[in-house]
């Protein structure tokens, strides 16, 4: 895959609240293969605020944990692919929960994937590294001009 807008960093928010989790994602990526720059926020009502706002350059890809203070993850997807100005956004799950009713809830609003976080440190970083793998130099993801259109 090329990068969005050929030789910028790819834009990835990390809606993520625990920092423990934030950090090793942030470390993870930034051992990477693919130039890129991270945001985190730490709640569901910051994600959007931050996605919404004007002259804020749109990320490539969302890490969106499900548990959230203020506006939980499930809130946030759902908001996120009924917005026709953010739906085009790549959003993966990347959530302590198993659960099957998380899992059908979040497919049926348009999760593009969903990720169980293991708690092992070595696995959670190479997971994280998978991601990166497999949405920044696998996919084609539209860049911020074709999704404005």
């Amino acid at each position: 895959m090329t990068q969005p807008d050929s030789g910028r960093p790819i834009e990835i928010l990390l809606v993520e609240d625990n920092p423990g989790d934030a950090r090793l994602t942030l470390e993870a990526l930034a051992e990477g293969k693919v130039r890129n720059r991270l945001t985190v926020v730490a709640d569901g009502i910051e994600a959007l605020e931050l996605l919404r706002r004007d002259g804020v350059t749109r990320p490539d890809v969302i890490l969106l944990d499900l548990n959230l203070p203020k506006k939980d993850g499930r809130e946030v997807l759902e908001e996120i692919k009924n917005d026709p100005e953010l739906k085009q956004i790549p959003v993966v799950i990347l959530t302590t929960s198993s659960a099957d009713e998380d899992i059908i809830r979040t497919y049926d609003s348009h999760a593009n994937c969903y990720i169980t976080k293991p708690v092992d440190f070595g696995q959670f970083i190479r997971v994280v590294r998978s991601i990166e793998d497999f949405w920044l130099n696998v996919v084609k993801l539209p860049s911020s001009a074709q999704r404005a259109a």
